[in-house]
């Protein structure tokens, strides 16, 4: 089975930074696709941004300049820096991954359980 598991969420002021990164283990034959999503207390889950195993990046235009998607493929590990952050960037951030495993043999989206990021002074 495969687990992805979140890190570096908490409570930072306006105009302050945070890091945010997600682990994934398991039985792993490759892993395509990675992203971070969030989810506002009534709202949708919207992808914030996306990096894949070559290393191209797509960004929300919310976030565009302000935080920057980084995977490490050696430890099966994606990063989210955010800097500049705001009041309206609170949410819960969930960790996505496309993911191609050994045992089953599949390949399939896995999503982590979330870690709660609050803007505010």
């Amino acid at each position: 089975q495969v687990q992805l598991v979140e890190s570096g969420g908490g409570l930072v002021q306006p105009g302050g930074s945070l890091r945010l990164s997600c682990a994934a283990s398991g039985s792993i034959f490759r892993i395509n696709d990675m992203g971070w999503y969030r989810q506002a207390p009534g709202n949708q889950r919207d992808l914030v941004a996306v990096i894949s195993s070559g290393g191209s990046t797509d960004y929300a235009d919310s976030v565009k300049g302000r935080f920057t998607i980084s995977r490490d493929n050696a430890k099966n590990t994606v990063y989210l820096q955010m800097n500049s952050l705001k009041p309206e960037d609170t949410a819960v951030y969930y960790c996505n991954a496309d993911i191609r495993t050994v045992v089953p043999l599949a390949q399939r989206q896995y999503w982590g359980k979330g870690t709660l990021v609050t803007v505010s002074s």
